[in-house]
């Protein structure tokens, strides 16, 4: 059965790692016929398959014909030939390797020990039906790998490029960083680009979850994926094709069904087991009898022992399992929520403990400047802090400079050299030939620059500046909550969840964010490697935590905790690529969905663990004391794994609020 778990769970996955090849393969021939009417057609042998037994049963049991014996083993084997083919070759193929131990093996012995006892019609129905099973198994499996498949087809394969002032059709990956495409409305955005027009609106549903539209204005950001809803507009390159956040996206969906969950790998542990004693058993059950029973009949207890078999079968565990974990993927893709594997869909459900980062996860991320105070001049300070910020792509670096553009005048502006970031403290470089620090009050007390004491008063983010080692003032700047960050929170209290929030702000902002969304945890003035230690010592204490964070500095955090989420939309590469869940929209309530997408994935596959198996021991027993035939058996193998399929579909189907 290690086999068995080994072929379906490829099956699953290669339907996932071959979306993108049927993607172009439709696109470039222009099939008009869907995949599932593709997959019906190719079972032409199983549909005449079931015609003769059809045909053979209606014509001996119903119209009480005379059938020569002949002429029934002759159209039963080639029913069997046609129904079975796949089946019988795999299991060649297995036994070759030196593999006997498979479902496509156990399938065979059964249902030809059914021929060498003279159940010709019973041999191939069990056949038929095994092989209907394994069609609604790839039935199944088409129609939950949709929500991939969509994502794939939300990439482009052409781009509308201008090159000396004509407009050129090309491949995304032909287009050159800096070059100028144009978007007609309905069109789909093929790169990450800079908006050149004055204002264009948005669908970001395929990236975000959310279809709102979304308005951008010259310079703003414009990703792959998104949809033009108004006019034409230009855009400017900024990330080659295979370098986009989209392609990266799709990169991630593709590789999440490699990564098995505990208790898939826990069914391939006791499938090492499993089917040896299946076989012997069956082997027991059919031999044992002799030492024992008066009166025994060997093709009485083969066909006992074949009932097993089937009855054994292990389809329901080996095909629902993945697949149950393989739509749990999909149905958070569909909701803006990329899941790197089904293992971090197990482990979300285990979680006692969330840290989280304040910037940009919890908050907007989208500073203003409230307060500029200096003994300067102020346009003077205001175009060098600018000029220093500029460097940084920090979102209290892109509020000053902001603020910079719309209050000075449009004289030469300022340009900074030598710039160096100071990992939790802020920047230093030279600006007009002048040192300029600029940064928290730890930038000042590391350079022992002496400041006015009642600057740590001021409960706003503060950015302090100093030039050649004189303090010459400050700006503060403002930061807002989410909208949805005190439900979110509320609403993991109610799942047992503790937040603890984390962050390099001072500490008395992060009170008062903390305050606002109802957070008891809380550690301000936080370094790096300060946030890491905090982790550590949660994670000593036995707590099951996940960390989310967008910036650069939250990657090693990310990487520590038991799960790591990232916020995909404004988030850093380095902390998308290292996160294990990442939040395309960036909202917070996106955490609870992944944690109740999570629960609805576990709780439907162990369904399916005690499903199948609950009536297998049943029918198994019934099987080795001759109360079942071949028949209850088949029905109730293909029944039983029908039934897990259509239970792991409905993960398909959920919605998360």
């Amino acid at each position: 059965m290690e086999n068995i778990d080994s072929v379906n769970t490829d099956k699953v996955q290669d339907a996932s790692s071959n979306i993108h090849h049927g993607h172009n393969h439709d696109h470039e021939h222009s099939h008009d016929e869907s995949e599932e009417e593709s997959l019906l057609k190719s079972r032409w042998r199983l549909w005449v398959s079931l015609l003769l037994l059809v045909g053979f049963v209606i014509a001996k049991y119903l119209l009480k014909l005379d059938v020569p014996k002949w002429l029934e083993i002759g159209l039963m084997t080639i029913a069997y030939l046609l129904a079975g083919y796949n089946t019988l070759e795999r299991a060649f193929r297995s036994v070759r390797r030196g593999d006997f131990f498979n479902e496509f093996t156990l399938m065979s012995i059964a249902t030809l020990g059914a021929f060498y006892i003279g159940e010709y019609s019973e041999g191939v129905a069990v056949m038929i039906f095994y092989e209907i099973g394994e069609l609604f198994q790839d039935l199944a499996v088409n129609r939950s790998k949709s929500s991939i498949k969509a994502l794939l087809d939300i990439r482009p394969d052409e781009v509308t490029v201008l090159r000396n002032g004509a407009a050129t059709t090309v491949h995304p990956n032909k287009v050159n960083l800096g070059e100028t495409i144009q978007i007609k409305a309905g069109e789909k955005v093929a790169l990450d680009s800079e908006l050149l027009s004055d204002t264009a609106v948005f669908n970001t549903a395929a990236l975000t979850g959310e279809s709102k539209p979304d308005t951008k204005r010259t310079d703003d950001t414009v990703l792959a994926g998104m949809i033009n809803l108004d006019k034409v507009i230009e855009l400017k390159v900024t990330t080659a094709f295979k370098d986009s956040k989209l392609s990266k996206i799709l990169q991630l969906v593709q590789e999440a069904t490699a990564r098995k969950a505990p208790t898939q790998l826990l069914i391939t542990r006791l499938a090492k087991i499993y089917t040896p004693i299946v076989f012997g058993l069956a082997l027991a059950i059919t031999l044992i009898p002799y030492l024992f029973v008066p009166t025994y009949v060997f093709n009485d207890w083969l066909y006992r022992g074949m009932v097993f078999l089937v009855i054994a079968c292990p389809c329901a565990l080996t095909v629902s399992i993945p697949l149950g974990y393989f739509g749990g993927i999909g149905l958070a893709s569909r909701n803006g929520i990329l899941v790197k594997g089904s293992n971090f869909l197990d482990t979300v459900t285990k979680l006692d403990t969330l840290v989280s980062d304040k910037t940009g996860t919890l908050t907007k991320g989208v500073f203003k400047v409230r307060e500029v105070n200096t003994s300067l001049d102020k346009n003077d300070f205001i175009q060098t802090v600018a000029a220093l910020e500029s460097a940084s792509t920090h979102p209290i670096a892109k509020a000053v400079v902001e603020y910079a553009n719309v209050q000075t005048s449009n004289g030469q502006a300022a340009k900074a050299e030598e710039v160096e970031e100071i990992s939790g403290h802020g920047l230093k470089g030279n600006v007009s030939g002048k040192t300029v620090l600029a940064g928290n009050l730890k930038l000042l007390r590391k350079y022992m620059i002496a400041f006015p004491p009642e600057l740590e008063q001021i409960v706003d983010t503060i950015v302090v500046i100093a030039i050649d080692n004189q303090y010459v003032g400050y700006i503060t700047i403002a930061d807002e909550v989410k909208e949805d960050a005190a439900k979110t929170i509320a609403d993991l209290k109610a799942l047992g969840i503790e937040t603890v929030m984390l962050s390099g702000d001072k500490t008395a902002v992060v009170q008062k964010v903390a305050a606002e969304l109802g957070i008891t945890k809380f550690y301000g003035d936080l370094l790096p490697e300060d946030k890491v230690a905090k982790v550590q010592e949660l994670k000593d204490l036995g707590k099951k935590l996940a960390f989310v964070g967008d910036g650069v500095n939250d990657a090693p955090v990310v990487a520590l905790a038991d799960v790591g989420i990232a916020m995909g939309g404004l988030g850093s590469d380095a902390t998308i690529e290292t996160a294990d869940i990442v939040i395309q929209n960036d909202q917070p309530s996106k955490l609870v969905s992944a944690i109740k997408i999570g629960k609805i994935t576990k709780g439907v596959v162990w369904q399916n663990i005690s499903l199948a198996m609950g009536v297998k021991i049943a029918v198994m027993l019934l099987g080795a004391g001759g109360i079942a035939t071949l028949w209850e058996a088949v029905f109730a193998d293909v029944g039983v794994a029908l039934l897990a399929i259509l239970n792991a579909y409905r993960i398909q189907n959920k919605r998360i609020l």
